[in-house]
């Protein structure tokens, strides 16, 4: 078998820390399914992690990559710049939320963005400390290793983290953590641990990500911009995986009232190819010095090319009210299993950012029946992917752009697994 060749290979080459979630190797991709190098079909609903949000491979994604490898590669923007980085900053700028001047600078990874983002919001306000919260998910860097509020794989041997970062309890319903649990946890922390007038910014997933899926309620995000508004702090949006029709809406913060100050964003920006980006206030994006900002791949043309496919898909196919309908055909048929398999403690998520959480017999979360779902999901063809602080949860991130027969197909081969689940469980 060419998959546990190559596993072998895999291990001996690669560094352990490269954790793989399955055992296959990819050969071809096409919109929602993928094959391995022993020629078996797959149904992916990860997506490389809400990266290809417009399907693998999209033909105009593609075609605007080739357009571009025809004209240059790389020229570095801060050496020889180019015109597709400032359009498809104006677009941005134009289509993140909040009625305000704005600015864009690209980099290449989510947790380059966030990076940033801090960096932006020291620069902007002359303070240090950054407020997150736990189970958040910010990156594998050391400022996004601090940010993360969830220890294991993600802070373990690496020492100490960068100071002046606090972590509050994040909203969570079916843990019994209430938006004003939160938000008292904030207040007390500004009254007990530092000064207000020393935090620079309040980081939020409007959806968290690797915690779980659990959704910001309006409640919670009106209050942290009253805080933020109090006391001068510079409130961020990590749109990395909630962005760009996922859950309904281009951005996820446009559910909301309120509108953040800065957004960063990654993933599935670029169809594939990697491109990361924060938006801004102008003010505050301004605040670095000249050369404060940046990177070597930092908005490479290839990327940057592939991002505005990417947006003209997004608005041409209706992604945005394809999500919402995909969301809720694939709520229906979880939901229509609750009542015969009660481990299903709840099913979640706006638009097509949907997960379930599992419990045991004892009303606690199980990871081992949510494993066993995945594992024999994929012994049918589908590929999931868990998450959660006690992983426990499965989440689904198909492409948006996902055939309907294929759809329908997946969700059969879920209710299988999780009824076969069951039966072994007893």
């Amino acid at each position: 078998m060419k998959n546990k060749k190559l596993e072998k290979r895999r291990s001996a080459a690669v560094a352990r820390g490269v954790g793989v979630s399955t055992p296959l190797f990819a050969v071809r991709a096409e919109n929602s399914e993928l094959w391995d190098e022993d020629g078996r079909r797959y149904i992916d609903f990860a997506s490389g992690i809400a990266v290809v949000n417009t399907g693998h491979r999209h033909p105009r994604v593609i075609a605007a990559v080739k357009q571009q490898l025809d004209r240059f590669t790389h020229t570095c923007h801060q050496v020889v710049p180019y015109e597709n980085y400032v359009e498809l900053a104006e677009k941005l700028n134009q289509l993140t939320p909040g009625d305000f001047d704005k600015k864009t600078v690209f980099v290449t990874t989510g947790a380059e963005a966030v990076e940033n983002a801090i960096k932006i919001a020291r620069a902007h306000t002359g303070r240090d400390g950054v407020i997150a919260f736990s189970g958040g998910f910010h990156g594998r860097t050391f400022m996004g290793m601090a940010l993360t509020g969830k220890v294991s794989p993600y802070k373990i041997g690496f020492g100490s983290m960068p100071g002046d970062v606090y972590h509050v309890p994040y909203p969570n319903e079916v843990h019994q953590i209430t938006p004003e649990d939160s938000i008292n946890a904030v207040r007390t922390l500004l009254r007990a641990d530092i000064d207000p007038k020393r935090i620079a910014a309040i980081i939020l997933e409007p959806v968290q990500g690797e915690g779980g899926f659990y959704p910001a309620s309006p409640e919670l995000m009106r209050k942290i911009r009253e805080i933020c508004d109090e006391y001068d702090i510079v409130m961020i949006a990590d749109e990395v995986q909630t962005g760009f029709a996922r859950t309904g809406k281009l951005f996820a913060m446009e559910h909301y009232d309120v509108t953040p100050d800065l957004i960063t964003m990654a993933k599935s920006l670029a169809g594939g190819f990697p491109l990361a980006a924060v938006t801004g206030r102008a003010e505050m994006m301004d605040a670095p010095v000249v050369g404060g900002l940046g990177g070597t791949y930092g908005g490479s043309p290839i990327g940057v090319a592939a991002a505005l496919a990417v947006l003209d898909v997004i608005e041409d196919e209706k992604l945005c009210q394809k999500a919402e309908m995909l969301g809720s055909r694939l709520h229906q048929r979880l939901a229509s299993l609750q009542h015969e398999i009660p481990e299903i403690r709840d099913i979640r998520g706006p638009g097509f950012m949907k997960a379930v959480e599992f419990f045991d017999k004892n009303r606690k979360p199980s990871p081992i029946f949510t494993t066993m779902v995945r594992d024999i999901a994929l012994e049918k063809g589908l590929i999931l992917l868990i998450c959660g602080v006690y992983s426990n949860v499965i989440r689904f991130l198909a492409p948006i752009t996902i055939e309907d027969h294929i759809f329908n197909e997946a969700q059969d081969i879920l209710d299988v697994s999780i009824r076969e689940a069951k039966r072994r469980i007893g």
